[in-house]
């Protein structure tokens, strides 16, 4: 009865230590889970469903070997990897899941989310990730061929680093407010996200009772997931 919870792998062929601890992550930790939710940029950047990397290739085969072993696994987009599409999803034997959506986690109305869209005080943002969500930029995006998409992807990789260098800490991080009123406006009693890469757990007051907010780790030096069972939820961290 083992749920799964990761998020910001940022997958990347100049990350391979990341890449094989994912990979023995699948083998080990994630062997014989019910589900695995990974909510958003499982990739450090993606540049459509025909994508042809090395990359992409074993990471279709590892994810769909634990896929075939019986164990459901869905996929949220993230800030980086937006344009994964139903191709890629269904390669990996996974399923979209839409940011932000409701699960029943034991009995605890859940909600998940990459995390990226609470930041509301970060304003240039909050513009950009409304231009890059939006239909006709990902279809003029996704008409490119394929070496002029790397490109532009590594140049929007090297403008995210600058915009978010001269930026104070709190700025990036989630508005309570907004994270307050997700969750009652969803009905949720716990949320679930990543983005931030800062891993911690959070009581929230919600309705004068309190919830809670478990925000997932970015995988650098040390792997991280969330793993729900009935008897209660453990934040695990171990070395890469």
């Amino acid at each position: 009865m083992t749920r799964l919870f990761i998020s910001d792998t940022h997958l990347h062929e100049s990350r391979p230590a990341v890449t094989e601890g994912f990979f023995r992550f699948l083998q080990d930790r994630a062997a014989g889970a019910e589900v695995l939710y990974i909510l958003g940029d499982f990739f450090d950047a993606w540049i459509g469903d025909d994508e042809d990397s090395d990359l992409s290739r074993e990471v279709i085969a590892r994810v769909r070997r634990l896929a075939d072993s019986g164990t459901r696994i869905y996929l949220m987009h993230g800030n980086r990897d937006f344009l994964i599409g139903e191709r890629f999803t269904r390669a990996l034997g996974a399923e979209l899941l839409s940011d932000p959506s409701m699960i029943n986690l034991y009995g605890c109305p859940t909600l998940l989310m990459h995390g990226d869209s609470l930041c509301t005080r970060d304003q240039e943002y909050m513009a950009f990730r409304r231009k890059v969500r939006s239909a006709h930029w990902q279809a003029e995006v996704l008409a490119l061929p394929l070496d002029e998409r790397r490109e532009l992807a590594r140049q929007l990789r090297t403008q995210s680093r600058g915009m978010n260098s001269n930026k104070a800490q709190d700025i990036m991080d989630v508005t309570p407010d907004e994270v307050s009123r997700m969750m009652r406006s969803q009905g949720a009693k716990l949320l679930i996200h990543g983005h931030t890469h800062r891993p911690a757990r959070h009581p929230v007051l919600l309705n004068g009772e309190y919830g809670e907010r478990i925000v997932l780790g970015d995988w650098h030096d040390r792997g991280w997931c969330l793993r729900a069972e009935p008897e209660g939820l453990q934040l695990e961290s171990w070395e890469l």
